[in-house]
């Protein structure tokens, strides 16, 4: 299933870069040489790239009110972290407590030499020990798998398109060369539909690495039921009306939606950030048959 799950995601972003070098054609042309928009349209999708890499983990971290600890001061987490990471080959990534009032879990940091991975507090009082080793097991696989890096260059390049897109229709209204009505509705309609477009295939990407890391996860610890229960758990937790998750512009970050996973149908379903837990659960079941040749409840 891995090679599945990479060769979709390659797919998604071979989509986004075809959307930016459109764009930057086309904005280019219409200005009066589209080769010099599409290589502007790739210094900034670069510098955008590298700004979003190398802050994403502290400005993560920040948001969410994370505190890093030390296996003194939080044995049972940071023990199950360091198990997990020597199994999976990484080296010990930092240990951070989050006390948003919600129990969810993520991973942040550009490489597996500079990850953290986080767990709030109501998490830690929720699950077992086996299926806090599921979540976590989980997120370092979103180490292992690069997801973080993954991730912030689809989101740098949802954000590039929207952000060019209107620019483009902002030079096409004030510009005093333009005589072209007709061009004007276009990049009107182009700023309509190509960031949508864009914004979707950055929510397919971010749904294809959470059942990517779930079945890493899975594998990992040979238990992929309790990861199964565990998202079950945090699902509900997250339902909650105490939940306040008010940082929106990182819930995909998080292994659980920050607002729970509303029922929703067709085309609505393309702009979740996670899976629907049915899906993942389904998925885990059928690692678990390969693995065990059964499933268990936890």
């Amino acid at each position: 299933m891995k090679a599945m799950w990479h060769a979709r995601t390659a797919l998604m972003f071979a989509v986004m870069t075809g959307l930016l070098v459109v764009i930057g054609m086309a904005v280019g042309y219409y200005f009066g040489n589209m080769w010099i928009g599409m290589w502007v349209m790739l210094a900034i999708s670069i510098a955008m790239n590298l700004f979003s890499l190398f802050g994403s983990k502290k400005m993560a971290l920040a948001a969410n009110k994370v505190h890093l600890v030390t296996e003194a001061e939080e044995p049972r987490l940071y023990g199950i972290v360091k198990n997990l990471a020597g199994k999976a080959g990484l080296p010990m990534p930092e240990v951070g407590i989050s006390e948003v009032p919600m129990p969810n879990a993520f991973a942040t940091g550009r490489s597996p030499k500079d990850a953290a991975v986080v767990a709030t507090r109501p998490i830690l009082n929720l699950l077992t020990d086996e299926e806090l080793e599921g979540v976590m097991a989980h997120e370092l696989s979103h180490v292992k798998n690069r997801d973080i890096l993954v991730m912030s260059a689809a989101s740098t390049l949802a954000s590039l398109v929207a952000f060019v897109t209107r620019m483009g229709v902002y030079s096409a209204l004030f510009s005093g060369n333009n005589r072209n009505g007709g061009g004007i509705l276009i990049m009107i309609l182009i700023n309509l539909t190509v960031p949508l477009a864009a914004s979707l295939v950055q929510l397919g990407v971010s749904r294809n690495r959470e059942f990517l890391a779930d079945e890493s996860g899975g594998r990992l610890t040979g238990r992929p039921m309790a990861l199964a229960s565990a998202l079950n758990k945090l699902e509900t937790g997250c339902s909650a009306p105490s939940n306040n998750y008010s940082s929106d512009s990182y819930e995909c970050i998080w292994i659980s939606s920050p607002h729970g996973l509303k029922k929703l149908s067709g085309f609505a379903n393309l702009f979740r950030t996670h899976p629907t837990t049915e899906a993942r659960i389904e998925k885990l079941r059928e690692l678990d048959r390969e693995l065990n040749g059964t499933y268990r409840q936890y």
